[in-house]
C-alpha cells in the first residue's frame, strides 16, 4: 500500500513540522529537530516529492505490531542514501543524521520486510511509464561483475573468478531494455554465470510472469538455453561476439546491462563488496538503483551539488 492511501485520524502529540512523511505525521519524529540537506546524496524537495507517494506504509501504522517511528523517513533516507554513495561505515554517519543503529535498524527492517523492494519496484514502474514502456517488461537481460571482497566476507560466501581475475563476491544482474534493474543475485566469484543463472532466471519468471526473451553473453551458452525454454519458458538468445573483430565493439542489447554496471559502481558502497551477508549486498543494489531512479523521475543530475544555506549572520553587540 503506498502512503498517498492511507487516511486515518491518528493525531501525532509532537510539535508541527514541515515535513509530511507519516513518521511526522503520525509518529513521533517531531519530537527531533528539523535537519537541514546539505550532502550531495541529500534528496532535493523535487526528489522528496517523487519519492513520499510511492514509500511503503509502514506495520505500525496498519495495525500489525510495532511503535511509532521516532524519526523523520527524509531523514532517515538520506541516512541510508549516504552510506550507499559515499561507502562509509555505518558507525561513521555525521552526527546531524539520527544514531547510526537506528539508521542500520531503519535498513535492515526495509530489507527484511520487503519495503525496500517494494519501493523499488514503484519506482522502476514509474520510469518505465515516464519512457512510454508498460509497467510489465517482455525482454530481459542479464549479466554479471565481479567485486573485490573485504576482510570481513566469509570464506563460504567468497570465491576466486579465474577469468577476471578477482576475488571476492559476483552480482549477477537481470535488467530490462532500459538498464532497470528486475533481478539481482550474489554468488562468490567462483559461480559460473550459467549456474547462477539458474536461481537468477528462476526468480525473474516468478516476479515477472511478461517476461519471454532474455538475451545473454556466450558465458550463458549451453545447456542453460534448453533448460530455460523447457522450465521456464523463456526464449534465451545468445548474442556472441564475432571471431573477426578486433577492439572495442557495441554488441546489440548488451550493451545496456553493461551500462547498468557501471551505473552501481558509481556508488562507492558497490564498488568493493564489505557486506558480511549476501542479501545484504542486493538491498545495496535496489538502494542504488532507487537514488538513480529517483533522480530521473525529479529531473536531477546525480553529481549535481546541493546549495548550502545561508549561514546566519554573527550577533554584534
Amino acid at each position: 500500500m503506498s502512503q498517498s492511501c492511507v487516511s486515518m485520524s491518528v493525531a501525532s502529540n509532537s510539535r508541527v513540522s514541515p515535513c509530511d512523511c507519516l513518521a511526522h505525521r503520525f509518529g513521533n519524529a517531531g519530537d527531533h529537530p528539523d535537519r537541514i540537506p546539505c550532502y550531495v546524496s541529500d534528496m532535493t524537495d523535487a526528489e522528496w516529492q517523487v519519492l513520499r507517494w510511492s514509500l511503503p506504509v509502514p506495520a505500525w501504522l496498519q495495525g500489525r505490531g510495532g511503535r511509532p517511528e521516532g524519526y523523520c523517513h527524509r531523514v532517515m533516507l538520506d541516512a541510508v542514501r549516504y552510506v550507499v554513495d559515499n561507502g562509509i561505515k555505518w558507525a561513521n554517519l555525521p552526527q546531524d543524521f539520527p544514531p547510526y543503529r537506528r539508521v542500520h535498524a531503519f535498513a535492515r527492517r526495509w530489507q527484511v520486510t520487503g519495503l525496500l523492494a517494494e519501493l523499488h519496484d514503484r519506482l522502476r514502474d514509474r520510469v518505465r511509464e515516464k519512457e512510454g514502456r508498460r509497467t510489465d517488461p517482455t525482454a530481459a537481460i542479464v549479466d554479471s561483475q565481479s567485486v573485490r571482497a573485504a576482510a570481513n566476507i566469509p570464506r563460504s560466501t567468497s570465491g576466486w573468478d579465474g577469468g577476471k581475475k578477482v576475488g571476492g563476491r559476483k552480482r549477477h544482474v537481470a535488467v530490462d531494455c532500459l538498464g532497470l534493474v528486475l533481478a539481482v543475485l550474489v554468488t562468490a566469484a567462483s559461480v559460473q554465470d550459467r549456474h547462477a543463472a539458474v536461481p537468477l532466471l528462476t526468480r525473474l519468471r516468478q516476479q515477472y510472469f511478461s517476461i519471454r526473451l532474455v538475451w545473454a553473453d556466450s558465458g550463458y551458452a549451453g545447456r542453460l538455453v534448453d533448460w530455460a525454454a523447457e522450465k521456464l519458458r523463456l526464449t534465451l538468445e545468445i548474442v556472441k561476439r564475432s571471431d573477426d573483430t578486433t577492439g572495442f565493439v557495441v554488441l546489440p542489447r548488451r550493451w545496456v546491462v553493461e551500462r547498468t554496471l557501471s551505473w552501481l559502481v558509481r556508488s562507492r558502497r558497490l564498488v568493493r563488496d564489505v557486506e558480511t551477508l549476501p542479501e545484504t549486498h542486493e538491498a545495496m543494489v535496489l538502494w542504488s538503483m532507487t537514488m538513480l531512479m529517483n533522480a530521473r523521475l525529479a529531473g536531477r543530475r546525480r553529481d549535481a551539488f546541493l546549495t548550502r544555506p545561508a549561514a546566519p549572520a554573527p550577533c554584534r553587540r
